[in-house]
Formats: C-alpha cells, structure tokens, sequence
C-alpha cells in the first residue's frame, strides 16, 4: 500500500464521524432560537469529533471491519447524545 492509499483509507474511516460532527455542531447554530452550549466552539468540536473516531475505532476493533451499520447507529447516537449533553439546560 502507498502512502497516499494508506492517508486515503484512514480519511475514509473517520470522514464520518467528522460529517456527523459538523452536523450536530452546525444545526443549533442556525437554529435562531437554539440555547446556547455550554462548551466553546473548539471544545465541543474537538469533544465531538474525538468521541466519534473512538466510536469508529471500537467498531473496527469490535467487529473486524470498517463500515458495519451497527457501528454508524452507536456513532449517531453517541455524538447526538453528547450535542444534546453540551445543550440542555
């Protein structure tokens, strides 16, 4: 495998959690009467986007591949459960 294979393979493992993290980060942003987190911008995306790669590597680990369905419904609800987390009141 290249370099450049390899760069491509692990970009494609973590572009997910990357995806679901700018989306949860983006939405109440918009939102015009979204409460406010109570995390930082740097916080919460560094928080979002963490969990969500240690979410994807556990799969991988877990199941023996990248890409199973259960592990993007685990990613989903453990990214959305921190946005919620960091919003309540």
């Amino acid at each position: 495998m290249t370099f450049m294979g390899f760069w491509g393979h692990v970009l494609g493992l973590f572009l997910p959690a990357l995806g679901v993290a700018i989306i949860l980060m983006a939405m109440p942003r918009l939102w015009p009467r979204a409460v406010k987190g109570r995390w930082r911008f740097k916080t919460e995306a560094l928080t979002l986007v963490g969990s969500g790669m240690l979410v994807l590597l556990a799969g991988l680990v877990i199941f023996g591949r990248d890409g199973k369905m259960l592990t993007y419904s685990a990613l989903v609800l453990v990214l959305g459960t921190l946005a919620w987390w960091n919003r309540r009141r």
